[in-house]
């Protein structure tokens, strides 16, 4: 299971009448293994779901989260690992990290982490929490979501503060929360299935396409939607909401077809595996060019790790399309 905010809900959603609570990381100053805004849940039994670190805080943030289910308070939390001297919780980041925890409960409408997770289903949104001090009530903690309007310049990468008003006169932690990464795959073939199980691991969600018979079997790609419709016979809508492609169907008839599909939408990432040959082998059958992509085009797909089996040439498709994700294009090859 990934840690996506999304897979969180899911699990809290199955118990949200039980004792839980949300730890939020509200500021860094220095290095973190988290940003500003990663959650995760404590269950009052011990169990939790999430990070906030590379494992080093949790368990004592569970004995503070065990104290704020017994209080039914807020409790506000500094981790500082910039004094070298200091081996408290052997940080290995130098950094300060200040949290918050806050019990979920009915009197707080569970801080709106069901709607939270509706709003997911569909769209991207905004968490806004308040950052109340240590001792506040559980019951007075009032957070809500709001839907992103204009996506196209946002910056998910970070969280913001809001400025307070004399009618509000808390900070409120904006924490941006984005839908899943969604990955289609065109070809179902044995070097798929290592591609689709690390995408789905990294918390995507993963769609193949493929109308041949012996291929894309869903025993082989569990958790993922496979289509089985010829591409002749798609339209560009099936690729709406679709954030990357990756094209490797071990055929140049098949791969034409699909970047001829592609070159008709809007993807962030697209990727034909094969070397440059091939790839100007396709774009001829397709009648396409470079510039009919808006996205990044990347052909052979993928970083240059020196990988031959296809677990590595997965890893190498999936580091490169998520440094495009994330906007790390000086990272990536031009």
């Amino acid at each position: 299971m990934s840690h996506h905010i999304e897979d969180l809900l899911a699990q809290w959603s199955r118990f949200p009448n039980d004792k839980w609570v949300l730890a939020v990381i509200t500021k860094i100053q220095g290095s973190s293994y988290r940003k500003t805004g990663a959650m995760m849940l404590f269950h009052w039994l011990g169990k939790s779901i999430g990070l906030v670190s590379g494992g080093c805080l949790e368990g004592d943030l569970l004995r503070h989260a065990q104290r704020a289910i017994q209080q039914d308070q807020a409790i506000n939390i500094t981790y500082d690992a910039s004094d070298e001297s200091d081996a408290s919780y052997q940080l290995g980041c130098g950094g300060i990290v200040d949290l918050l925890l806050i019990p979920v409960t009915a009197e707080n409408n569970y801080l709106h982490l069901q709607r939270l997770k509706e709003q997911l289903t569909s769209t991207n949104c905004e968490y806004h929490l308040p950052l109340v001090e240590s001792g506040t009530q559980a019951s007075s903690i009032v957070a809500n979501v709001l839907p992103i309007s204009n996506t196209a310049d946002y910056d998910f990468s970070k969280s913001t503060y809001s400025n307070p008003s004399q009618s509000a006169a808390l900070t409120m932690l904006q924490i941006p929360c984005r839908t899943r990464f969604h990955l289609a795959i065109f070809g179902g073939g044995l070097d798929a299935q290592p591609l689709a199980m690390m995408a789905i691991q990294l918390g995507w969600k993963v769609t193949v396409f493929d109308e041949r018979s012996s291929y894309a079997h869903q025993h082989h790609f569990p958790d993922v939607h496979i289509i089985k419709h010829p591409i002749a016979q798609l339209d560009n809508e099936k690729l709406l909401n679709i954030d990357a492609v990756v094209v490797m169907q071990h055929n140049l008839t098949l791969d034409a077809l699909a970047l001829k599909l592609i070159s008709q939408s809007n993807q962030a990432y697209i990727a034909l595996l094969g070397p440059h040959h091939r790839r100007d082998q396709v774009f001829s059958k397709a009648n396409i060019t470079l510039d009919d992509f808006k996205g990044f085009f990347s052909a052979p797909a993928g970083f240059d790790i020196g990988g031959e089996l296809p677990e590595s040439i997965a890893l190498s498709i999936l580091a490169e399309c998520h440094a495009v994700f994330h906007k790390k294009t000086q990272q990536i090859k031009s």
